[in-house]
């Protein structure tokens, strides 16, 4: 039987997850669901409807796992609480700062239904956190260091979209090169935020808009760009599609640590990712979560989980024969 999947918005993410639906031989797309007129929505996958938000609420005994594709800006607190009351979901909520309330709030409500939240996923927080975590307990003391980029980030360009008077923005993460050189070299440097990344902002603005109060606005958005050293480029449409249409990404996560008696010995790990399409990888990465959502509810579990909460068999569609048999 196929694991029934409905998608809400249908952006860059919604389409990755759309594309990774197709590489799933147990899953297929139930329905995808937009607060824009559905006429307007066109989607790849023949044969399946494309609804207006408000027939959701009909649909619940017909989605076994319903995919968010909104921002974290706005969208997903309200939406993952909401739609946990309803059907089981995944979401890539990234305010790292937020993510112990959004947590609560998708907890209480996917309880009170009996179905399961998953939060957060993606490649950070997702896959990152992940090896964040593995390289913790094995090197139990060092440093832990994270890279983004150079990419664009999904959540921050909406963020800054959100401004009124952008009309299109895409923003840049930056390793500062030099610090990035420390790390890797065991140096075990104590870095604050500004000294690990840069930012950089393409901005549309429209017409009249006050450039000057956007700029300002990027610059000081609190858990977005506020720590950070942020540069901002007003341009064109015609250069934003030109030069700024791909969604690329990617970063690593490092720990350096010591092992010995006398910590005589040191150690690096690093997980690096290079991705050609930060929306379908984070897709793909949420489709596998939706199936361990999928298959944990079955299995009578409900509440609020994160990547650290799911034990990776449940993310595979193998049997446990086959994974210990070709992947242990």
């Amino acid at each position: 039987m196929s694991i029934k999947i409905g998608i809400l918005g249908y952006g860059n993410l919604g389409r990755g997850v759309e594309c990774a639906i197709k590489q799933n031989p147990d899953m297929e797309l139930a329905a995808v669901f937009t607060r824009r007129n559905p006429d307007d929505v066109k989607i790849l996958t023949e044969g399946v409807k494309v609804y207006p938000v408000d027939e959701m609420e009909k649909m619940k005994d017909s989605i076994d796992v319903l995919i968010l594709c909104g921002g974290s800006a706005t969208d997903l607190p309200v939406q993952t609480p909401k739609y946990a009351s309803m059907f089981n979901v995944v979401d890539s909520f990234d305010t790292h700062a937020k993510i112990p309330e959004h947590f609560a709030q998708v907890d209480e409500a996917a309880k009170q239904s009996g179905k399961v939240g998953i939060i957060s996923v993606g490649w950070d927080p997702g896959m990152f956190s992940l090896n964040r975590l593995y390289a913790n307990v094995i090197l139990r003391e060092g440093n832990d260091y994270t890279f983004w980029g150079k990419g664009v980030s999904q959540g921050h360009s909406d963020a800054v979209r959100r401004i009124e008077g952008v009309k299109d923005a895409r923003q840049y993460t930056i390793p500062v090169p030099a610090a990035l050189e420390a790390v890797r070299a065991g140096k075990n440097p104590e870095l604050s935020t500004r000294e690990k990344h840069t930012r950089e902002c393409f901005v549309v603005a429209e017409e009249g808009a006050d450039k000057a109060r956007i700029e300002e606005e990027i610059k000081t958005m609190p858990n977005y760009f506020s720590d950070y050293d942020t540069t901002v480029h007003f341009i064109t449409e015609e250069e934003m599609k030109a030069n700024h249409s791909g969604l690329p990404h990617g970063g690593c996560v490092i720990r350096s640590g010591k092992t010995g008696w006398n910590q005589e010995h040191n150690h690096v790990i690093e997980y690096s990712l290079n991705l050609d399409s930060n929306p379908e990888f984070t897709a793909s990465v949420i489709v596998a979560y939706a199936r361990a959502a999928y298959r944990m509810n079955k299995e009578g579990m409900s509440g609020c989980k994160t990547v650290f909460d799911v034990a990776p068999a449940y993310l595979s569609e193998k049997s446990g024969e086959e994974l210990r048999a070709h992947l242990l």
